[in-house]
């Protein structure tokens, strides 16, 4: 526990979403088959890495504010700015 940092996160947002596509590619690409030591894990995680930075692979994220009004009309309140 000594080497562990907790930071607190929100809860919701497209950041969070994309850091779990991203943890849940390198599980299947890393974890799909035994892994015999630590050492072995690590070369995968890298040659993954290595291959998905030399494809520039990102996320095309696509949830707007525009959605996220709809989606989560509790959190996105609309604002009305006319003074009449």
């Amino acid at each position: 526990m000594q080497r562990v940092e907790f930071h607190s996160t929100p809860k919701h947002g497209s950041w969070l979403n994309m850091a779990e596509i991203e943890i849940s590619i390198f599980a299947r690409g890393c974890l799909s088959r035994r892994v015999r030591s630590l050492t072995e894990l690590r070369q995968r995680m890298a040659a993954l890495e290595a291959e998905r930075n030399a494809l520039r692979c990102t996320i095309s994220w696509q949830f707007t504010c525009n959605h996220a009004r709809v989606k989560l009309q509790d959190l996105y309140p609309v604002i009305n700015n006319n003074l009449d």
